[in-house]
């Protein structure tokens, strides 16, 4: 008669077994992800679109989904008020009530863009 343990300790050696092998493929990796890569990939700097961000950020809240102005100003002629480098000092320093850096770097440069073309 078979002993019917066998196949559990099988499986059990493969899984300490597996353990083992993906330990030491972290270890191998940690260098990269201490220096910021993507373990498998490479790094991304893909800014995501204006309107993503718009959403994303929470600028609806306060702006509506049509740049109409609710509890914040209308930003649907924004840009024949202001130039493009103003719109990302507000986005980036507040102004008012609208808090500071709900979005900073190249998020605030395509909103600030994206909002400077609204005429």
């Amino acid at each position: 008669m078979k002993n019917p343990v066998v196949p559990f300790i099988m499986i059990m050696v493969l899984g300490i077994g597996l353990m083992f092998i993906l330990s030491f493929k972290g270890l191998g990796d940690m260098k990269e992800v201490a220096e910021g890569g993507k373990a498998g990939g490479e790094k991304t700097t893909e800014v995501a679109k204006p309107e993503d961000l718009y959403q994303d950020k929470g600028c609806i809240g306060c702006h509506g989904e049509q740049l109409e102005g609710k509890s914040g100003p209308k930003l649907s002629d924004v840009g024949s008020k202001l130039d493009e480098g103003e719109i990302k000092d507000i986005i980036v320093n507040g102004k008012g009530s609208m808090p500071q850096g709900l979005a900073t770097g190249a998020d605030a440069d395509a909103l600030a863009k994206w909002l400077a073309d609204k005429k």
